[in-house]
């Protein structure tokens, strides 16, 4: 299990929450603001303990017994991979609003001071000069978004389906450090210093550039995918733990308005229109050299495809990311 940390003390239960790499900031922050609505709605303390890591890796683990009563991974088909151990029942897609994703987050580059490598979109990514990080896709959700926003760039530019593949195949080729989760990549282009570009979720990308003022840029490309982290009850376990009622209202929460502002705070896009129209970015250009001053961040003006383009979960990780699939055929260790 990694990363696992506590929030809070507890006089009467906890709940364990195991979750994704780039999300450890927002539920620190979350996990606070649950305990003081559930102690003001039902007079009881709660703890909640996290874990994070490679969103796929995360799955494997709670698959394989880490007791979670809640999932909030880095896609839905990650949480598939609990559904099919047995320890999820029915379909967990409509148990919460907006198929059970209360936020959302596009995937970015992260390029180094003033762009000196002159990165603006998914092409560029091809040229020999050009050292990129991402994570794995077998083990990292991020890193399948990753992959699929490059895809649909690459099919909007004309290319047949072989064509398509032989350009990610070029790009995987310079791919430096392939990591096993988001916060690894970030660290190997951020601490390490390794590669031209990280290809990253916005909230990873928005934080490297808060905590590292004028040392980096965020580049919008031109496409890109509107990622659906998904949530979900782990039902084998809270029947077991008898923990249904407060993992239910832990999630159902995170559809709050007090929660959407900490998510939209945290560098994800709320769901809530309302909330999300505050932070739209007011600016023209597709490179952001500073977090802006005024708190909008939220750039709307890129063109999102979603997982419905590749056919659901179901069938991109078929076509693209099972033991055999396209990723195995491009990607040479």
């Amino acid at each position: 299990m990694t990363g696992l940390s506590s929030c809070g003390s507890s006089d009467s239960g906890y709940i364990i929450n195991v979750s994704y790499d780039p999300t450890r900031e927002l539920y620190e922050e979350y996990n606070q603001l649950f305990a003081e609505h559930w102690k003001q709605q039902t007079g009881n303390d709660i703890e909640v303990i996290q874990s994070h890591g490679g969103s796929g890796k995360q799955a494997l683990e709670v698959a394989n017994g880490l007791d979670a009563d809640v999932v909030t991974l880095a896609l839905e088909a990650d949480i598939d991979a609990v559904k099919d151990a047995g320890l999820i029942d029915g379909d967990f897609v409509d148990e919460f609003p907006l198929d059970s994703s209360p936020y959302t987050s596009a995937i970015v580059f992260l390029v180094r001071k003033d762009n000196p490598k002159n990165i603006h979109d998914w092409n560029d990514l091809l040229r020999d000069d050009v050292g990129v990080i991402t994570p794995n896709p077998k083990t990292s959700g991020g890193a399948r978004w990753n992959y699929l926003a490059a895809w649909y760039y690459f099919e909007k530019q004309g290319q047949s389906e072989q064509q398509i593949e032989d350009s990610i195949k070029k790009l995987y080729q310079n791919v430096l450090v392939l990591d096993s989760g988001a916060r690894g990549a970030t660290t190997s282009f951020v601490e390490n210093r390794q590669g031209d570009v990280l290809i990253a979720w916005e909230n990873e990308a928005f934080l490297s550039l808060e905590e590292n003022s004028g040392d980096y840029e965020i580049v919008v490309p031109s496409a890109s995918i509107l990622c659906q982290p998904t949530v979900a009850i782990v039902d084998e376990v809270v029947d077991m733990r008898d923990t249904r009622d407060v993992a239910e209202e832990y999630l159902n929460y995170l559809y709050s308005k007090k929660a959407q502002e900490l998510e939209a705070k945290w560098y994800y896009r709320p769901t809530d229109e309302s909330v999300l129209e505050k932070y739209e970015y007011q600016k023209d250009s597709n490179v952001i050299k500073d977090i802006p001053q005024d708190g909008k961040w939220i750039v709307t003006s890129v063109d999102l495809t979603d997982i419905s383009h590749f056919g659901g979960w179901k069938e991109a990780t078929k076509k693209h990311f099972a033991d055999g699939g396209i990723f195995d055929s491009i990607y040479e260790k």
